[in-house]
């Protein structure tokens, strides 16, 4: 888009539908998928209080066919804004590219420059029996009929997770096998907290999946953790073992061994006049990192400057709540600081539970920059990808005296920030 505005005649072959991962099968999906999972977990707890006398029912087969009428809406808004930028869609055409050559349906196309946005592709395991129906990945999740009743989850990370509650949430008797620890490397009150959201699905770290059986149907999964072999009945599989790129159509330039597309700083490939930006390159399968990669390719042909540094990368993950982080470098004398999360706005009533989320921090000892922020709540991305920006400007906990907040809210940082100036500041007075 920043090209066509520039003036200059950009065509976009796409196969697909415009929006790409995001809206077919990543983040949208998930968004359709948790509101109505929320709605019914929400109902759960105001039902086990005596609030509301019933837990209603969900039609799995509407819920697919009105998220995919959603995604139809915003991908036809897409489309509309593309092309009033003066870019020409060739819709439902394959692209090739072979060098600095670029076919179109098998026809050669004259080009100066190319961008290849290829993005990603389910990571498919290699297990006997993956192949069999009843398995599913985010790209095949709309041919399910019906809510499997035993579900067996492959995968550990934040995508896993996130369909585990879901699948929990309508219904299903969800089991997740994790090659190695869940939720690796995610901070551990965070981790410990979407434990609790996921309460009723079965978690097996440090477990392989050695096979699925069944004659056209999967109906059992031969399992191993640890010493221990055991076999898991299941009606369905749904792979969540993350994302690997979708290069196959590009030869002629430089990829890693897993495919990916090597580029520079600029984004260009091993040919100058070849560019990739966003998954294709082995980047964090993040929407906002590939529309920045993008807005970097763009600059670099436009010969501009290219837009700032967007690190450190607020990322995020949705169960009941919102689970958010953004770490920046650390200078070695970080302290932590945290507490649950305030009551407000989509966490008054789950206060008797004592889940109402949590804030966290990192900050300097001595500079009082800071170097982390961990929090779950119901606004947890939007507030790390706030927090991302103000450590981006060097802003300190010290800033956070003069802070006004909004009341009542569900952010817990803030208060921190404010502590942790008070504290830091005694400290270094009672040190001196």
């Amino acid at each position: 888009m920043q090209l066509g505005l520039a003036g200059k005649e950009v065509v976009l072959i796409e196969k697909g539908g415009l929006g790409g991962q995001c809206l077919h099968h990543g983040c949208m999906a998930v968004c359709a998928l948790n509101d109505i999972a929320r709605h019914l977990f929400f109902s759960r707890t105001l039902h086990s209080l005596g609030i509301l006398d019933h837990v209603p029912e969900i039609s799995f087969s509407r819920t697919l066919f009105g998220m995919r009428e959603v995604q139809a809406k915003i991908a036809s808004v897409l489309d509309a804004e593309t092309r009033g930028c003066g870019v020409q869609i060739r819709q439902g055409a394959t692209g090739r590219v072979d060098g600095s050559s670029l076919f179109v349906d098998g026809e050669p196309v004259e080009t100066d420059k190319i961008i290849i946005a290829t993005g990603s592709l389910p990571r498919i395991p290699d297990i006997p029996g993956i192949r069999l129906g009843g398995v599913y990945t985010p790209h095949t999740l709309f041919t399910m009929q019906i809510v499997p009743e035993h579900l067996l989850i492959i995968g550990g990370g934040i995508m896993a997770a996130e369909f585990a509650f879901i699948f929990r949430q309508f219904g299903a008797d969800v089991t997740l096998a994790a090659r190695s620890t869940f939720l690796k490397g995610m901070h551990p009150k965070l981790r410990d907290l979407a434990a609790r959201d996921l309460e009723g699905v079965t978690i097996r770290e440090g477990c392989t999946v050695n096979g699925l059986e069944g004659d056209d149907v999967v109906t059992h999964a031969h399992l191993t953790s640890g010493e221990e072999k055991s076999v898991l009945p299941c009606d369905g599989v749904f792979v969540a073992t993350g994302l690997v790129p979708n290069s196959s159509m590009i030869a002629g330039i430089g990829k890693g061994q897993d495919g990916r597309i090597i580029v520079d700083r600029s984004m260009a490939t091993s040919n100058p006049d070849v560019y990739a930006c966003g998954d294709v390159t082995g980047s964090r399968c993040l929407t906002p990192v590939a529309r920045h990669e993008g807005a970097v390719a763009a600059a670099s042909i436009l010969g501009r400057d290219p837009p700032p540094d967007c690190m450190p990368i607020p990322q995020s993950m949705n169960l009941a709540s919102e689970y958010a982080f953004v770490e920046g470098d650390a200078s070695g004398d970080e302290v932590a600081f945290g507490s649950p999360g305030p009551a407000g706005p989509g966490t008054f009533w789950s206060v008797l539970h004592g889940h109402t989320g949590m804030a966290g921090i990192l900050v300097s000892k001595e500079s009082g920059k800071v170097g982390g922020v961990y929090t779950a709540g119901p606004a947890a991305g939007i507030l790390a990808a706030y927090h991302s920006f103000l450590m981006r400007l060097g802003v300190t906990v010290y800033d956070f005296d003069r802070f006004m907040e909004v009341h009542p809210m569900t952010d817990g940082v803030y208060p921190l920030m404010k502590y942790a100036s008070s504290r830091i500041h005694r400290e270094q007075r009672d040190r001196s």
